[in-house]
């Protein structure tokens, strides 16, 4: 690992000196002015102890350094109000009392409404050195680092927590025995400390103190990828304020967000998956091993919804005039990086039939008794949080609740090609792996410039209008696919974000699964299909590792140092920021291939009753490819382990490039024994191909009446779409084929960024 961060290569810097502090809860007060594209407002941040895994690469044991010895000219904002907050910014159901935020300084900052005009400060770079030695060896303040990228940050300041009354009886803070600083130190290590079942009084505690009046402004800087801030005379990360409050504004080119137009050509803006994540969006610490809780009050005009990863169903608060708030919380801690917001003039799709509560009603039913002793144990190993495996009502519900948004030219699409699909599938994952670690789900159909098919963030799913196109396989697999990163991308992470693999091969692994599963069925009808989608995917494998660098078909590219970090906590996501990943899925169809060679070598009657109990164990953590492989060869008794071995899995499939010898053997014997279904979706293909050589001088009419022809053949043989479009590559793709054929055939090959590899989990990762 480097120790010096270059922003010109195309590793993505992580920042934070997530080892020293760590943060354990954010509070996001926001604004969402379409008129100059900017969201602003502020954030609260609120403290624990740095990071418990303290995992440090035996080549970095220093800390990364400044360029050059020189310092930071560290600068307090200009003076600015900070506004009054309105008592309907949080959930009624807290009744918490309301405190007048108060700041120095005149209104010129802020507009009547509270909202920033354009005469704030603006903290631009003035250095292009990284400063992460927050060791402060030879230093005299504590350096906190977080990870910001395109913010106008306009000021920083400590927050008084003990000027909130009220918060004795859950804090051992004694206010006569110590320092006013020491003590609202104490005051939030206690409130972060708070056990689960106090889950609701906590969020209280939160939100109270976030309107707390500030005590005194912090020092701060910010360059590429960071922003700086220490306090004078704090000189180590216990000294530190615990509880700071951040005033900021966005800025239209920063690519955390999309500003865009729906379908309907209204104005909306939405968490893109992008490779930076969300640190234009609000400063935070993006390491995965930073996992927090989250609340956010935001306010818009009264003709949008805001949609958001948050555990409740939102209903809009009236404001002033034509004006909305709309407020969200977590408490399962998940890194910053999952965090998803959408806000646009979106309208709910509800099934014309009451199928759906029919089916909903019919799944909460108790567990039977098989059921019940199924469940593991009764105790988790993650952090304390409220947690749904500990649940039996929540073991026992098929199908969580949904809801799905689009803009209103949309609505028969999504009655026709969505709605009915999901309770099935939502049914069929829990079928396979259990208890749905969120309670609930939003789907939103994103604009058009939306560039993947989908995105899974917490409580929310991100698809593409294209996914509502063509035969329901294209839907279907993919709202599988991103059902299933609730449990491998966000439920359970990666500890390092280069190991994608560990989210998307499994959600591609378990689309087919759940989707078979979806349809019910019969054994060989499943077997058949999941043969012909292994067959494409080969086929896209093959093409990718001829035409891509050989340090990019790694599925562990940073070998024995995956999950180290320096001392400070910082590290580098190799390949982060090379725009050719983008357009790469060796970590879908390699670790897809991966794990259905493993299944398939063990057996699937021995390898997903072990997976269930892979997602009890580590539902809630991190996680490397060790820790999966280990706990499956454990399981597996040595004699019919067929001379398998951590080492060699991780030698042959993860850390070297082009196809391992076992996929290209095995692909070498189906290859000579195709199913039935792949000779006959492959005879369909010869045929088309031969088509598109002949000459073509027909009349505009003659070719509608063959795409007419060519639409209901393909009706009758949905199963074959997939294949017959990728055999069609881009360079002999025939005029002729539908475009519903091209689209469901992209439900495997079109780039699909999901937040995966942050998580508990996960950065997105990318789809």
């Amino acid at each position: 690992m480097d120790v010096k961060l270059d922003p010109s290569r195309d590793d993505l810097p992580l920042m934070a000196n997530t080892s020293h502090m760590l943060v354990k809860h954010y509070i996001l007060d926001l604004d969402v002015d379409f008129g100059n594209r900017v969201i602003q407002g502020n954030i609260v941040l609120f403290f624990g102890d740095g990071n418990r895994f303290k995992i440090q690469s035996s080549s970095t044991q220093e800390t990364f350094q400044m360029k050059s010895e020189e310092a930071y000219i560290f600068r307090t904002a200009e003076p600015c109000h900070v506004p009054e907050m309105d008592s309907s910014t949080f959930s009624p159901k807290m009744g918490h009392r309301e405190f007048a935020v108060c700041g120095k300084g005149d209104h010129d900052a802020f507009d009547n409404d509270g909202n920033h005009d354009n005469q704030e400060h603006d903290s631009e770079l003035s250095s292009s050195k990284y400063c992460c030695d927050t060791g402060n060896p030879g230093r005299e303040d504590f350096l906190l680092v977080l990870d910001c990228c395109d913010l106008s940050v306009l000021k920083v300041e400590e927050v008084d927590v003990a000027a909130v009354p009220g918060l004795e009886k859950f804090t051992k803070a004694l206010k006569l025995s110590t320092t006013p600083e020491k003590l609202r130190r104490e005051i939030v290590r206690d409130l972060v400390a708070l056990p689960a079942d106090a889950w609701r009084e906590q969020l209280d505690c939160y939100a109270r103190c976030s309107q707390a009046p500030g005590c005194g402004e912090l020092l701060f800087d910010s360059d590429n990828w960071s922003l700086q801030i220490r306090k004078m005379g704090a000189s180590t990360a216990a000294d530190f304020p615990h509880a700071i409050r951040i005033w900021y504004k966005t800025k239209p080119e920063g690519q955390s967000v999309a500003w865009a137009s729906d379908q309907n050509g209204r104005p909306c803006v939405y968490t893109m998956g992008s490779p930076i994540n969300n640190r234009a969006l609000f400063p935070c610490q993006e390491p995965p091993v930073a996992m927090s809780t989250w609340q956010a009050t935001v306010r818009a005009a009264a003709s949008f919804v805001v949609l958001m990863s948050g555990e409740n169903s939102a209903k809009p608060t009236p404001l002033r005039e034509g004006h909305m708030s709309w407020h969200y919380y977590v408490t399962m801690p998940m890194p910053a990086s999952t965090f998803a917001i959408a806000v646009g003039c979106w309208i709910e799709m509800k099934p014309k039939t009451s199928l759906s509560d029919d089916l909903m009603a019919e799944h909460e039913l108790p567990l039977p008794p098989s059921e019940a002793d199924f469940r593991y144990d009764n105790t988790c190993s993650h952090m304390d949080y409220p947690c749904r495996f500990q649940s039996r009502s929540a073991a026992a519900q098929n199908i969580i609740p949904y809801r799905v948004f689009a803009p209103v030219c949309l609505e028969g699409a999504c009655q026709e090609a969505l709605l009915w699909l999901i309770p099935p599938c939502l049914s069929a994952a829990h079928a396979v792996l259990g208890t749905h670690p969120f309670s609930r789900l939003d789907i939103l159909i994103v604009p058009t410039s939306f560039p993947s098919l989908g995105m899974a963030s917490p409580h929310i799913i991100f698809l593409s209008q294209s996914t509502l196109s063509g035969t329901s396989h294209l839907c279907g697999t993919r709202l599988c696919h991103e059902i299933a990163h609730s449990w491998f991308g966000l439920a359970i992470g990666a500890r390092d974000w280069t190991e994608e693999w560990l989210s998307e091969g499994f959600a591609t692994h378990l689309e087919d699964v759940f989707w078979a599963e979806a349809q019910q069925l019969p054994p060989h009808e499943a077997l058949e299909q999941q043969e012909l989608r292994a067959c494409l995917r080969w086929r896209r494998l093959q093409d990718e590792l001829q035409n891509s660098p050989e340090g990019m078909q790694v599925l562990r590219p940073n070998k024995e140092e995956t999950g180290h970090v320096t001392a400070s906590g910082a590290s580098l996501v190799k390949h982060g920021l090379n725009p050719e990943k983008g357009f790469m899925q060796v970590h879908y169809l390699k670790g897809y291939f991966l794990l259905r060679f493993l299944a398939r070598t063990f057996g699937e009657e021995t390898y997903f009753p072990f997976l269930r109990k892979f997602v009890h164990l580590f539902h809630g953590q991190l996680i490397l490819s060790q820790d999966f492989l280990q706990m499956l060869l454990e399981s597996i008794p040595e004699n019919k382990r067929l001379g398998l071995s951590v080492e060699n899995i991780v030698r042959d499939w993860l850390e070297c490039s082009g196809i391992p010898k076992a996929l290209q053997d095995e692909r070498k014997a189906e290859d000579g024994s195709p199913s039935r279904l792949a000779r006959q979706v492959g005879s369909e293909v010869v045929k088309w191909i031969r088509v598109n050589r002949r000459p073509r001088k027909r009349k505009r009419g003659k070719q509608e009446a063959a795409f007419e022809k060519l639409l209901n053949w393909s009706n009758r043989k949905n199963q074959a779409d997939d294949l017959l479009t990728s055999a069609l590559t881009p360079n002999n793709s025939h005029p002729l084929v539908p475009t519903h054929l091209l689209t469901d055939s992209l439900s495997g090959t079109i780039n699909e960024r999901t937040h995966s590899r942050h998580l508990p989990c996960v950065k997105p990762g990318s789809e």
